[in-house]
């Protein structure tokens, strides 16, 4: 399998997770296209790394990438959770005050 399949499939799963967040009215999606970007971003690093040199330095960026998208997946539902008990709602759009 050739640079050219890994680049496919990881510009389906970019566009995947574009429609995702520009779609979907709930922040749970988003976080999720998001996500899906971030994997995108890692399949190319991997993918690069390995056609040209063969080389860690691919899999230490993905590494860092999934580190950095856990715990941003770890704050972003602290703050989901949080919006939930006050606004009883996680669409972007039921929040629409900042202070009670």
């Amino acid at each position: 399998m050739g640079l050219g399949a890994y680049v496919a499939v990881s510009a389906a799963l970019f566009a995947l997770g574009i429609v995702a967040i520009v779609v979907r009215r709930n922040v749970l999606y988003v976080l999720m296209g998001i996500e899906m970007i971030l994997n995108a971003a890692n399949i190319n690093f991997v993918a690069f790394s390995r056609y040209n040199g063969g080389g860690l330095d691919g899999q230490m960026f993905a590494i860092f990438v999934i580190i950095l998208a856990a715990a941003e997946a770890a704050v972003a539902l602290a703050i989901v959770l949080n919006v939930f008990q006050l606004f009883h709602s996680v669409e972007p759009g039921g929040v629409d005050r900042l202070r009670d």
